[in-house]
């Protein structure tokens, strides 16, 4: 009698502590505070996913963009990526590159290594801009957050 009580006791300690963790895990995957700072213009996350660098991160004066966009957010198999300094002044403009097929509605995998001037240490903003070849401003898309440079 005593043993089943045991088990029983078991049983519930069990039970609680998975529910515990999948109530865990269910609450940051439906509100990543990163996705709060993220700023999209014309796009969302169903256009353009930001692997790395996160929002807030800390990079230094060299540092890899990695992500995946449908393939019309590139024009020839790239789209522009520039940083931003604290004022708003660009640090540089950079081009991404397509590693897949790019003539889809699917997402394509990219990259950019990004090279800011030795000079700059402090917030920035990385923005990735649709390529718009129209130059029309009604097909301009862009998604942009914080980061951080240092050494």
């Amino acid at each position: 009698m005593k043993s089943k009580r045991i088990v029983i006791i078991i049983l519930i300690i069990l039970a609680g502590l998975i529910v515990w963790f999948g109530f865990f895990k269910v609450r940051t995957a439906v509100a990543p505070v990163e996705e709060s700072k993220i700023t999209y213009v014309n796009a969302s996350i169903d256009l353009i996913q930001v692997t790395l660098p996160f929002p807030d991160a800390v990079t230094g004066k060299e540092f890899k963009v990695v992500g995946r966009a449908r393939g019309y957010w590139f024009f020839e198999a790239s789209f522009p990526v520039e940083v931003l300094d604290r004022n708003g002044n660009s640090l540089g403009i950079f081009v991404a590159q397509a590693k897949d097929e790019w003539m889809t509605e699917n997402f394509v995998p990219f990259e950019v290594d990004i090279v800011v001037p030795q000079f700059y240490i402090g917030p920035a903003k990385l923005v990735l801009k649709k390529d718009n070849p129209s130059g029309l401003s009604e097909y301009d898309a862009s998604i942009s957050f914080p980061i951080n440079i240092e050494y």
